[in-house]
């Protein structure tokens, strides 16, 4: 099988590396990812700069490219020119901090698996639930134990899993939960400050989310000690509302 990884935090991201060390033994595996990290670029592509490319090596090995560009970008220069042939699964992470709610619209690291899912191929986004001290090697593993079951069961075209999982020891995790995504909105606020300039700056803060979310969402399976699964894909239309307008709205032209 050929595994093709990438993320949003940067090739030389540890979490990216934790997968490489786990998929590159087993699968012939390539990696394809920014060049700097892209966190919460959406699926941004660039139009109207080119794409530079340049090879990383780590320890004097050959270890992936780096793309001047978002990881949109990444997935599919990756696909569509660097490899010789389409990976059969694309893996974009091990992303620093989860993406679950309305994240995912923001999410480099999920919009890599969509723009993969777009293209045709099986994708998943793993995510770990911290920002302090991570440690991968968890996280690691389950996307091999999870990697395994999809090339049993594959993916329905479209589709990529979007995979969270707490940061906890492997024996203080209470299971596995298929979650559909929490819609919710976040608290947000802007912190007023000033530079040394006498210049007024904001920064965005986000602080968890405006109300208590349902029991069968990403958000309260992540919440409870559990790993996360949600099944997402691209196609963003609403079919109830779009059955109503069309058997109910009218407009004179």
């Amino acid at each position: 099988m050929r595994i093709l990884l990438t993320n949003d935090d940067g090739i030389y991201a540890p979490g990216l590396l934790s997968l490489y060390k786990v998929f590159y033994p087993l699968y012939k595996t390539f990696v394809v990812a920014p060049e700097s990290e892209q966190s919460a670029v959406g699926h941004a592509i660039s139009l109207n700069s080119p794409l530079r490319v340049k090879e990383v090596y780590r320890n004097g090995r050959f270890y992936g490219h780096a793309i001047a560009g978002t990881p949109a970008d990444a997935a599919k220069i990756a696909i569509h020119e660097i490899l010789s042939e389409p990976p059969d699964i694309v893996i974009s992470g091990i992303n620093l901090g989860p993406n679950v709610g309305v994240n995912l619209l923001y999410s480099g690291t999920v919009s890599a698996a969509t723009e993969s899912a777009i293209l045709g191929l099986p994708a998943i986004a793993i995510s770990l639930n911290t920002y302090k001290d991570p440690d991968f090697s968890y996280a690691a593993k389950f996307t091999k134990r999870l990697i395994k079951k999809i090339e049993k069961t594959r993916l329905p075209r479209g589709i990529c899993l979007n995979v969270n999982i707490p940061a906890l020891p492997a024996s203080k995790i209470k299971g596995i939960a298929f979650s559909k995504q929490a819609t919710i909105p976040l608290k947000e606020r802007f912190e007023k400050r000033t530079d040394p300039h006498h210049r007024v700056y904001y920064w965005q803060i986000g602080d968890g989310f405006l109300n208590e979310v349902d029991k069968d969402t990403d958000v309260y399976a992540l919440s409870q000690g559990m790993i996360s699964i949600t099944p997402i894909h691209y196609d963003l239309t609403h079919y109830p509302a779009l059955a109503a307008f069309t058997k109910d709205f009218s407009i004179n032209l």
